[in-house]
């Protein structure tokens, strides 16, 4: 983990909208972690292809959350993940 790491800052999930507020995070090399806390269960869009939406958290602040949106191949490849995956 400390190689994967290297030179690049950690921004937690429930300080993600105040440091996109203050910082230029595409100047920045970061990565950030979540837990799926919620699973909507896959939907249709409107051309027919299937999406699904994750809620994400940190686990500090549970009122902060990210919702991921997983579409084609992702959704595909993950949408069986489970609830509690990090």
């Amino acid at each position: 983990m400390d190689r994967k790491m290297a030179n690049r800052k950690l921004i937690r999930l429930s300080q993600l909208k105040s440091k996109l507020a203050t910082e230029n995070l595409e100047e920045i090399d970061w990565v950030t972690f979540g837990v799926i806390v919620k699973k909507v269960t896959p939907q249709s869009a409107n051309n027919g292809r299937t999406f699904s939406i994750w809620r994400l958290n940190d686990l500090r602040d549970l009122n902060q959350f990210v919702s991921l949106f997983l579409f084609g191949e992702v959704h595909k490849e993950h949408w069986k993940t489970d609830q509690g995956t990090v």
